[in-house]
């Protein structure tokens, strides 16, 4: 088993910054890839960024430039800066850990923008 659990979210102003956190703690040797999802209301629930455990990165379009996913494999724990923020970066965001054999994810933790 495998528990995340995200810190970092708040209010901002548009144009802000912001940093979120994942702890990561259980089986942590059995994870594979981090990622960081987020999901505003009346939409579904979409990926933002993602992280390898060898440092390689994705991420949505909406957010290239702006936001960078990090990981601290000793810290067992993965980033999300969040620059030039958008009143369209408002969302409950939620950690994302895959191992092997299943997926598990964090509480979430709401970001809003305002403009």
């Amino acid at each position: 088993q495998v528990q995340l659990v995200e810190s970092g979210g708040g209010l901002v102003q548009a144009g802000g910054s912001l940093r979120l956190s994942c702890a990561a703690t259980g089986s942590i040797s059995s994870i594979r890839d981090m990622a960081w999802y987020r999901q505003a209301p009346g939409k579904q629930r979409e990926l933002v960024a993602a992280i390898t455990k060898g440092g390689s990165t994705n991420y949505a379009d909406s957010v290239k430039g702006r936001f960078t996913i990090s990981r601290d494999n000793a810290k067992n724990t993965a980033y999300l800066q969040m620059n030039k923020m958008e009143p369209e970066d408002t969302a409950v965001y939620y950690c994302n850990a895959k191992t092997n054999v299943r997926w598990y994810w964090g509480q979430g933790t709401q970001v809003t923008v305002s403009s």
